[in-house]
């Protein structure tokens, strides 16, 4: 078995242990074996980093095997510098989700820690896969355990919440399948990088084009169709908020680089205003939308959105330091998305509310947790030297590249995020203790330390050396924008 296998696979298997065997007066035996499954699957991910070559494009660690033989299915995986980063990334966020849910969860402890961890390696096999079928089998499967931790493990409202999810995303992913078998009639495989040779036509490529743009832009969360994220969010449990934007919202973004751009690259390009238009108006619209909001976590849930739309529109401007930063975005809005939410959990937990009125003065009563809360809500502005500067600071450097007021559009995202964020900061940790609740907070413990430490130390480090996520991603991204630039009419 390969590496990515085992990365796909390792976390899978050790869900399905806990599902099959773990029994609620287990579970404390079962925290810990979702634990070791969850750090094993982290591990097998460390020989990926090691073996990976750099100044090539080619696909690496590359699995085929025959799946189903009569109509040309292959189990085939590889990575290469625009996926790779997110196979570590997602192994390492369900280490972080595991340990944040050690104790606010104490209800079906091995269906939830289950959930997650096939969740994990479902992800991780929609990064990895290089057949269609594979790719759309892993796209759909994740929405299964993530329906059940909003639906079992959510708020009040959350069967309306779960819904919601699953329909938006259901009803895009119908139109990808359309597409997908319409490139395998075409193709006679199931290949994706024998449908990215595939000659189309204008009027096939922009059908492929919005049928996969339905699917990518719901999960991305885009402009319009962003409205089911708040919602869910709200009714999340905190580990599902924290792998929904961490990871999940990276399904769609990656599937335009790896689907919408490179098979159908003349469509991309006449239609690239749209997408870029719909990444402004997410960038400042719905950036102007999270300053208003009086729940924490709709107000990330909506600068998730913003800062999502950095991401796509650094994909559509068509030049290397703004796709490279829009998949740096990605990966820093992983990390840094994550832990707002863990923080928002750790209020929640002791004070059970998410109303920034609820609060003030938590710094008085935490001051070990504000410390930590105001790394993040600096990262979340974009503060130089932090994870989400980076990829910020190379979208606006190559929207300014492509036009110069699109630049300055974009730049705009700055100022909002910094204006939103501490505007939260200030109602909920400043001044002086407010209420009872607050007064009674006790400072964040030995396990809760330890996670936000790990995540204060990602930001930090990708932050101010960011060339080890950038040196991986280099000769693809050339690649990409090159087969994006030859016509195939």
């Amino acid at each position: 078995m390969g590496l990515l296998s085992l990365a796909i696979w390792t976390p899978i298997v050790f869900g399905a242990v806990v599902l099959a065997f773990g029994k609620q007066e287990q579970a404390k035996m079962v925290r810990w074996i979702a634990l070791i499954g969850a750090l094993a699957g982290l591990l097998v991910t460390i020989p990926l980093y090691t073996g990976f070559q750099l100044g090539t494009s080619a696909m690496q660690f590359v699995e085929k095997a025959s799946w189903i033989p009569r109509f040309g299915i292959n189990y085939y995986l590889g990575v290469d510098g625009i996926s790779f980063w997110f196979v570590p990334l997602t192994a390492f966020i369900t280490v972080i989700v595991v340990l944040a849910s050690w104790e606010n969860i104490t209800e079906r402890v091995n269906q939830y820690m289950g959930a997650f961890l096939i969740l994990s390696g479902l992800m991780i096999g929609v990064f990895s896969a290089l057949d269609g079928l594979l790719f759309y089998v892993f796209f759909e499967a994740t929405l299964i355990p993530m329906y059940l931790i909003i639906g079992i493990w959510g708020g009040p409202n959350r069967i309306y919440a779960a819904f919601k999810f699953f329909l938006y995303t259901l009803m895009g992913s119908l139109l990808t399948l359309i597409a997908i078998l319409y490139l395998y009639t075409k193709a006679g495989s199931f290949e994706i990088l024998a449908w990215h040779q595939l000659p189309l036509s204008m009027t096939e490529q922009t059908l492929i084009f919005f049928a996969f743009f339905a699917a990518f832009a719901v999960k991305v969360p885009m402009f319009p169709v962003h409205t089911w994220l708040p919602d869910v969010h709200v009714e999340a449990p905190t580990g599902g908020s924290a792998v929904l934007a961490a990871i999940m919202l990276k399904l769609g973004a990656y599937g335009f680089l790896r689907f919408s751009m490179p098979i159908a690259p003349d469509a991309a390009h006449k239609w690239a205003w749209l997408i870029i238009a719909l990444s402004l108006i997410a960038v400042i619209y719905v950036g102007l939308v999270a300053i208003v909001q009086k729940d924490m976590k709709k107000l990330v849930a909506y600068s998730s959105v913003a800062h999502m739309g950095f991401v796509t529109l650094g994909f559509f401007i068509f030049n290397d330091i703004g796709v490279m930063g829009g998949i740096v975005q990605m990966i820093a809005h992983g990390f840094v998305s994550g832990a707002m939410f863990l923080c928002i959990g750790v209020l929640y937990d002791r004070v059970h509310s998410r109303e920034i009125a609820a609060y003030g003065g938590v710094v008085n009563t935490m001051p070990k947790f504000a410390a930590f809360a105001l790394l993040f809500a600096m990262a979340n502005c974009g503060l130089p030297g932090t994870a989400g500067f980076i990829g910020e600071w190379m979208v606006i450097l190559g929207a300014t590249k492509f036009n110069f007021w699109i630049g300055v559009l974009s730049a705009t995202a700055l100022i909002l995020g910094a204006a939103y964020t501490l505007w939260m900061y200030k109602r909920v940790y400043f001044g002086p203790v407010t209420n009872d609740n607050v007064r009674e907070l006790q400072d964040i413990g030995g396990r809760e330390f330890f996670i936000l430490a790990v995540l204060a130390a990602a930001v930090l480090y990708m932050g101010i050396y960011p060339a080890p996520f950038t040196d991986v991603m280099g000769a693809s991204v050339a690649d990409l924008l090159k087969h994006v630039a030859t016509s195939k009419l």
